[in-house]
């Protein structure tokens, strides 16, 4: 059995990922568990925010003891996409030890233009950059640059395989179009385009130019980044 904890913040091709391993016929996946959670015990006024807290399981205790369970409807293996800044103070980690931890991320400037198309006035902390780089010192792992995936998703997608050690499977690099029945609730808001989507998507174009107001946001994300990006996987 390998459970993969892939961690990114938002905007960052982590539903992709997460439709690529549930296209594995020996593999589970699960969205965001601990998103309910840290929006009860934040307040945070997210979209969706009564919807999500309704449908999905909002104690932090019960959702660390499923994730340190085995994988549901009798998979072999168990892809959890987890997003750092979801992991407040307190909230229970010891699960992760008994993981492959993996991170995901994603130039600034993309994540924000992304990010502003669905909800307005992002912060530091809402896009998550260093939350992310601090759970990086406590679970170390693997670096794998979205970007890079675009631009050749067997080939990343293979080493993301080997270093989780699993063996590729082709499957991974197609999807029907539509939504999945492991989405979380607020896949209505925020998955409009991967819902769309066969595949993971095309090589990216030129960085998008953001609104002047944004601009200091993207020169504080952009040092965490930049430290993460100089550690990424590369074989």
């Amino acid at each position: 059995m390998t459970k993969i904890a892939m961690w990114s913040g938002p905007r960052n091709l982590s539903t992709a990922m997460m439709y690529a391993f549930g296209a594995r016929a020996d593999c589970a996946v699960w969205d965001e568990p601990f998103y309910a959670p840290y929006l009860a015990e934040t307040g945070l006024d997210h979209p969706m925010r009564s919807d999500i807290l309704a449908a999905h399981e909002s104690d932090a205790k019960i959702v660390a003891r499923r994730c340190a369970g085995s994988p549901p409807d009798g998979k072999e293996h168990w892809y959890m996409k987890h997003m750092p800044h979801h992991m407040l103070d307190g909230f229970d980690l010891t699960w992760a030890e008994g993981c492959v931890n993996m991170h995901l991320i994603r130039h600034p400037a993309r994540v924000i233009a992304s990010y502003l198309a669905k909800r307005d006035m992002p912060s530091l902390l809402d896009i998550g950059y260093p939350q992310q780089w601090a759970l990086y010192q406590r679970l170390p792992g693997p670096i794998f640059d979205s970007t890079d995936i675009r631009a050749n998703p067997e080939a990343m997608l293979r080493m993301i395989c080997a270093a989780a050690g699993l063996p590729f499977d082709a499957a991974m690099l197609s999807w029907p179009a539509g939504p999945r029945a492991q989405d979380g609730i607020w896949a209505k808001h925020w998955y409009g385009a991967v819902h769309r989507s066969t595949g993971i998507s095309d090589p990216e174009g030129p960085l998008p130019d953001l609104p002047k107001e944004y601009h200091g946001l993207l020169t504080e994300a952009l040092e965490y980044y930049e430290q993460m990006r100089s550690l990424k996987h590369t074989r």
